[in-house]
């Protein structure tokens, strides 16, 4: 039987079951208003149909399980994701900007909803709040003159954090420094994310475009596997404009532009697309880490940084699909992670690999899943003295992963460990959650962030065709 015949009679098996078996309805399953018991049986038809087609469950043993279960107990067990009430448009949160607002008024909206930023220049509120809410605001209009807009979504980030880019904006903001740079620059797709976002790269290479190999000594910067690290997405895009602005001013009879041309460069801003725009939806940032991934069991994410295959599920990670470190039911079972392996070994020349995180002021380097050092010792000198360096420009702590704590699964000890690669973890700014943001240290963040870590980024680009070389010693 074919596979679209097997799922529309599994789908009518379905509808049929929950008439027989007392709906109280009848069993077309395909009519009746959104929300009531015969909507519903078409929605729990459709679903379970398509997840016996993915599964290839036995369709008869399948309609048999259904005799103990409801419609809405399918839909929690098997797709929880479709079972959310429907949204009252009045709980709805929704952006508002308030003009007119005077000290005294933003006191007295202050008490009402929660102001999200404040331009003092102009009198003007953002507040974040329902439609009921606003009405309890326009009530101040009684006495004070305030005038009340509905604004668009202020580019996903709160206003105060707009420089921030959001997955749209930091497409554009490749293509832009691609248009720029045609013959330095190509900006192309390793992967799909499960809501099927494309995790774009910038490539630097004067021959060689788009996923063509080179001969060139190759690096690649990425940032962002946790959603709610946005720092990590500013610095490598700032890396990439800074590489295209200089190699342009500089000429090309330069030192620092002989240095892009002998280079294969290829930056991943955004790793995790999915997870950083959940995290921004609001408006207002959900503290969220992992991915996207249905786990099928009413909890949301793997945590992709202990997702890679290699020394994958050991300690510092979990197979609990509630936990923020919840590793995934295999290594590289998330098309994000496997986008990352897939490109990085198909890139024999790449020699120095570095992951952008947030925070901890930290340079980590192999191993995360073990306290023993690295075996080799040639290896583990470079490695420090690498470390070390970097860490005279940024003033961050050069340490092994280990040292902060174990973590099995991550992407440096996937990258040393499977290609032989010398891969580095930055915890970027701040230096803890106390006076610094922790994970939202606001705009004036960037700028900062982005010089304190120039330097080791044009460092290991210098050394990425042979690390050894900063011992002293050739490439092995």
């Amino acid at each position: 039987m074919s596979k679209k015949i097997l799922t529309a009679s599994v789908s009518a098996l379905i509808v049929a079951s929950f008439f027989f078996f007392g709906t109280g309805r009848r069993a077309s399953g395909a009519s009746g208003p959104p929300g009531s018991k015969a909507s519903l049986q078409g929605r729990v038809a459709g679903i379970l149909g398509e997840y016996l087609e993915a599964t290839g469950q036995d369709s008869s043993e399948f309609a048999a399980a259904l005799r103990e279960l409801s419609p809405k107990t399918v839909l929690e067990r098997f797709a929880p994701e479709k079972i959310q009430a429907p949204e009252d448009p009045a709980q709805k949160l929704q952006w508002y900007e308030i003009s007119n607002a005077e000290w005294i008024v933003r006191n007295k909206i202050a008490r009402l909803v929660a102001i999200e930023d404040v331009n003092l220049d102009e009198n003007k509120v953002a507040v974040l709040c329902t439609a009921r809410e606003i009405e309890a605001v326009r009530a101040l209009q009684k006495k004070h003159p305030i005038a009340i807009s509905r604004m668009i979504s202020p580019a996903d980030f709160p206003p105060r954090d707009a420089v921030y880019h959001n997955y749209q904006e930091t497409l554009a903001f490749l293509q832009d420094l691609q248009a720029a740079n045609p013959n330095l620059i190509s900006v192309f797709s390793i992967g799909q994310t499960h809501e099927k976002r494309q995790i774009q790269a910038i490539r630097f290479n004067t021959t060689e475009k788009g996923s063509a190999p080179s001969q060139k000594p190759g690096i690649v910067f990425m940032g962002t596997h946790h959603s709610r690290e946005h720092l990590s997405t500013e610095v490598p895009l700032l890396l990439a404009k800074h590489l295209a602005e200089a190699y342009r001013a500089a000429g090309k009879d330069s030192e620092f532009a002989r240095l892009l041309e002998q280079r294969d460069i290829t930056i991943i801003p955004l790793v995790n697309p999915d997870g950083s725009e959940y995290d921004i939806a609001t408006g207002s940032y959900r503290w969220w880490r992992k991915n996207r991934k249905i786990n099928g069991d009413g909890n949301i994410g793997v945590d992709l940084n202990r997702n890679y295959g290699f020394h994958w599920g050991e300690g510092g990670a979990s197979d609990q699909t509630s936990s923020d470190i919840y590793k995934g039911p295999a290594g590289f079972s998330e098309p994000e992670s496997s986008a990352v392996r897939d490109f990085v070994s198909a890139k024999t020349n790449v020699k120095v690999l570095l992951s952008y995180h947030t925070f901890s002021e930290l340079i980590l380097y192999p191993w995360g899943h073990s306290n023993s050092p690295v075996d080799n010792p040639k290896d583990r000198e470079t490695f420090k003295k690498l470390a070390e360096t970097m860490a005279q420009w940024n003033g961050y702590t050069p340490e092994q992963s280990s040292d902060l704590y174990i973590a099995s699964g991550d992407t440096t000890d996937w990258a040393y460990g499977e290609k032989g690669i010398f891969a580095f973890t930055f915890e970027l700014s701040p230096k803890d959650m106390w006076g610094g943001g922790g994970f939202y240290p606001g705009a004036e963040a960037v700028a900062k962030t982005f010089q304190a870590n120039l330097k080791p980024a044009l460092y290991l680009i210098e050394v990425a065709d042979n690390p050894y070389k900063v011992l002293g010693s050739p490439a092995d």
